[in-house]
């Protein structure tokens, strides 16, 4: 009697069960599991990254109240508003995979890869705008913005460690932005293709889980970088 004797024959001969696996269900769990440890590697990168923020954020909190200050607040509140449609919109899609519904499927990744190009639009503004003031740190930086609350001129070598991670910061996020697109956009191929549904649709659900990821790291890049100077007046 073959391993697979008690595999109904359906799911034993699916088109995209991989040879190493018994059946759906056992590929499915080894994907997901895949998903999660790759996500927590990048929650550990992040975390460095947050980690370094934090630190020079307590030794220079007036450089960075003041560096927060010339960050447009209106953008990055739209941005946040756009990633969080964008969470809906690829929550649906994952819906669409489970129930088989090919057409909302396309509609929805199409949708959340509209709303995630204009969030690197958004920014590719706001880049700009720090381009053309000097605030990029380097040789030609410039920064001549008080300390909030006071007449005190902020320390443009510290206000320039702000910019420093404000970059590095939300460049990591755009670039792993960019590299959602990449995903979505193999998603809606293959989703054309008719791949995916109610029996297989893991690279949905696993696309949806990086995805979901990217937008809670900008939910904590908005108000650590932008909000700084807007509390109470401080």
């Amino acid at each position: 009697m073959s391993d697979n004797a008690h595999t109904s024959p359906a799911v034993a001969t699916h088109p995209a069960l991989q040879h190493h696996f018994d059946d759906m269900e056992q590929q499915r769990e080894a994907s997901s599991l895949g998903m999660w440890v790759f996500l927590m590697t990048e929650v550990m990168f992040f975390g460095g990254l947050f980690l370094g923020y934090l630190v020079y954020r307590t030794s220079y909190p007036g450089a960075f109240a003041a560096g927060s200050m010339t960050l447009n607040v209106t953008l990055g509140a739209i941005n946040t508003a756009v990633l969080i449609g964008s969470s809906f919109t690829m929550a649906m899609a994952v819906w669409s995979a489970q129930m088989g519904k090919r057409g909302l499927l396309m509609m929805f990744l199409v949708l959340t890869m509209v709303l995630g190009t204009a969030f690197l639009g958004i920014k590719a503004v706001e880049y700009h705008e720090k381009w053309e003031t000097h605030h990029v740190p380097g040789k030609y930086f410039q920064f001549h913005e008080k300390v909030p609350g006071t007449d005190v001129p902020a320390d443009p070598r510290n206000a320039q460690i702000f910019f420093f991670l404000y970059f590095g910061m939300t460049g990591m996020h755009a670039l792993h932005m960019i590299i959602g697109m990449g995903i979505m956009t193999y998603l809606l191929i293959t989703a054309y293709q008719g791949k995916y549904g109610p029996d297989y649709h893991t690279p949905v659900e696993n696309g949806g889980l990086y995805w979901h990821f990217v937008d809670i790291v900008w939910i904590f890049l908005f108000p650590l970088l932008y909000l700084i100077a807007h509390r109470g007046g401080h």
